[in-house]
Formats: structure tokens, C-alpha cells, sequence
């Protein structure tokens, strides 16, 4: 019965974890290029009641003789499917659409990776402009580099082509392109990209290293659209059913530690 205890009692624990993902994604129905989590589960090692065998002569059993000890959360893994496009005023409001990621470089001078296309020009150090994410993060070209442009540009004028190349219109007001391209980059296993933030990921060896779209060859280009952001892929009716199972499952967790508990208290009250 002590061991009911404790299954049920990690039982309660999985879900509670399951509960608080399940909530995260509900608070960021509204996030800009926000991916759902959903967590994963795994059976803890299973014990052996029995020998193998259950006669004198040692004849095998059909079959085994185990009970679990419970279960414990494996992984919380992302969902990287395409969120809904949605119009923005910004000229600077950039959604991709595919599987590439834009870049950006952090404080701590290491690249990080993102879907939240909501940009904009903010005042580099040489004077120039530079485009940033809203934390100020300066966003990657194709090549690396932060994306910087001298003084003598029009911010409002710029435009961004579907292939992240910016151009400025010449005196006839053709779009122009300057030579800078926004980078944008796959991954073998996105899933195994690490989270920083609700929006930032970092590469890992289970992700693999960033494929380049411009530079790599036999690789699907995604598509720059500019005007647009993409919303979270947070279904709002499945994260709702997926909580009310998760408390149902805490629910008959807790009742098996009742249920124990009776049992526990029965079992003392026979010797009176």
C-alpha cells in the first residue's frame, strides 16, 4: 500500500507539470511567434514480484510478474507547426512562412533564433540604422552579420522582397535591392532547439547546426512576408480539453492516495 502511495503521488506530480504547460500556452494565445509545449510522460522502472520461475522443478511462467512505480515527466517538447498570419500596420512586421527561423544576436554575443518577426529601425552606434527585435537585439543578414544601413535611408521606404532581400526605390521607384538579405535558417530537428524565452531558441546537438537558406543548396526557402506577423499556434479548444483531461488524471491520483489511506487506517483498526 506505501507503494500506491508513492505512484499515485508522482501521478499528481506529472500532471501538476502537465497543468502548468498546458496554462503557459494558454497565456501566450496572444504571443507573437509563440510555439505550444506539450509535455511528455515516461513509466518509471518496474519491479519484479516474483522469481522467474514457480515451481520447485524451475518451469518458466507464462508470463512476468511486475507493478510500476509510478511515472515522472521525460521532456516538454515544442510544437513547431505554422501559427495564422495577422495583418500589422509596421512596415518593419516581418512573418515567415516555411520552416526558417530568423536570427538575432544577444547580449551575451551568442545567436539565438526566433519566429517573432515583429521588428524595427532603432539608432546603431555609428549613426546609421539598425534593425532590432523589440528587445533591441540587432537581427542577422544572410552572412551573419547584424543588419545596419547608413543615415541616407528612408526607413519608411524600404521594403522587404519574399525572399528577405531589402530594396529602396531609385528615382523611378523601383525597388532597388542594396545587397542585404535577412537571414533566415532551418534545422534538421527544430524540436531539439532549447528554449530561451517565450520566443528565442538556442541551438543544441539534438537540433543540429543552423542551415543557412541562402547559401545552402537543395534546401526549401521560406517565404518573407512583409506587413504580416505570425500569431501562436496555441489552439485554444485543444488546450482546453487537454486541461480537463490533465485534471481528471489529478483528480483519480488524489484518490488513490485516499483510497490508500482508508485502506492504511482499515488495516490498523483490525487488532481492535
Amino acid at each position: 500500500m506505501v507503494r500506491s502511495l508513492w505512484s499515485a503521488a508522482t501521478g499528481m506530480n506529472a500532471q501538476q507539470v502537465n497543468v502548468d504547460t498546458i496554462a503557459n500556452n494558454l497565456a501566450n494565445v496572444n504571443s507573437v511567434g509563440y510555439k505550444a509545449q506539450v509535455a511528455q510522460f515516461k513509466s518509471l522502472l518496474y519491479q519484479n514480484l516474483q522469481t522467474v520461475t514457480t515451481t520447485a522443478n524451475g518451469d518458466p511462467k507464462p508470463t512476468s510478474s511486475q507493478v510500476g512505480l509510478g511515472v515522472r515527466t521525460s521532456s516538454i517538447n515544442s510544437i513547431f507547426s505554422q501559427g495564422s498570419l495577422l495583418d500589422s500596420e509596421s512596415d518593419t512586421a516581418f512573418a515567415i512562412e516555411g520552416d526558417g527561423f530568423f536570427a538575432v544576436r544577444g547580449e551575451d554575443g551568442n545567436t539565438y533564433y526566433t519566429r517573432n518577426g515583429d521588428f524595427t529601425w532603432a539608432i546603431g552606434t555609428n549613426g546609421g540604422m539598425m534593425l532590432t527585435n523589440a528587445d533591441g537585439l540587432p537581427v542577422l543578414d544572410s552572412n551573419g552579420r547584424a543588419i545596419s544601413l547608413s543615415r541616407t535611408y528612408i526607413a519608411s521606404n524600404l521594403t522587404i522582397s519574399e525572399n528577405g532581400e531589402i530594396c529602396y526605390p531609385d528615382d523611378s521607384n523601383n525597388p532597388v535591392f542594396i545587397g542585404i538579405t535577412i537571414g533566415t535558417y532551418q534545422f534538421s530537428n527544430p524540436g531539439g532547439l532549447s528554449r530561451v524565452g517565450d520566443t528565442l531558441f538556442a541551438v543544441t546537438e539534438a537540433s543540429g547546426r543552423a542551415i543557412n537558406e541562402d547559401t545552402t543548396a537543395g534546401v526549401t526557402k521560406s517565404r518573407i512576408v512583409q506587413g504580416y506577423l505570425e500569431g501562436s499556434n496555441v489552439q485554444v479548444a485543444t488546450e482546453m480539453v487537454n486541461l480537463i483531461v490533465a485534471q481528471r488524471a489529478y483528480e483519480m491520483n488524489s484518490k488513490a492516495i485516499t483510497t490508500t489511506d482508508s485502506m492504511m487506517e482499515t488495516a490498523n483498526n483490525l487488532k481492535r
